[in-house]
């Protein structure tokens, strides 16, 4: 019998994720109050690491480079704030978290691109 945590947080979790995974380069989506509006801004860039499993606690790091500088998201998977997550391309990484990438300059900071998606 489940309990009443794990039933409410069934309710909350997100059923049209698609699978994320480190290397993969994502689009993700997200909504800003200002004042009395609503908009949403994109930020894209790669995960490097998932954090927490598949439950309602799961997060994802973003990172991307601007101007030369890079900068890190952690994006909980299912907050209300999050509209969606699009995957752009899949990357082969052979470990769970790319932290290496922080450190990585040019030819170093590329993974190689996994067979092509399918969904």
């Amino acid at each position: 019998m489940p309990t009443k945590l794990e039933t409410s947080d069934k309710k909350q979790l997100k059923q049209d994720l698609p699978d994320i995974r480190p290397g993969d380069t994502v689009k993700i989506h997200q909504k800003i109050k200002e004042k009395d509006k609503e908009r949403i801004q994109i930020f894209e860039g790669q995960v490097i690491a998932r954090k927490h499993g598949k439950g309602i606690t799961s997060t994802i790091t973003v990172r991307k480079a601007i101007s030369g500088v890079g900068v890190e998201k952690i994006f909980p998977v299912h907050s209300p704030i999050i509209d969606k997550i699009e995957i752009i391309k899949r990357g082969k990484a052979k470990r769970a978290k790319l932290y290496y990438l922080r450190e990585a300059k040019g030819k170093r900071a590329k993974l190689k691109k996994e067979e092509a998606i399918t969904e």
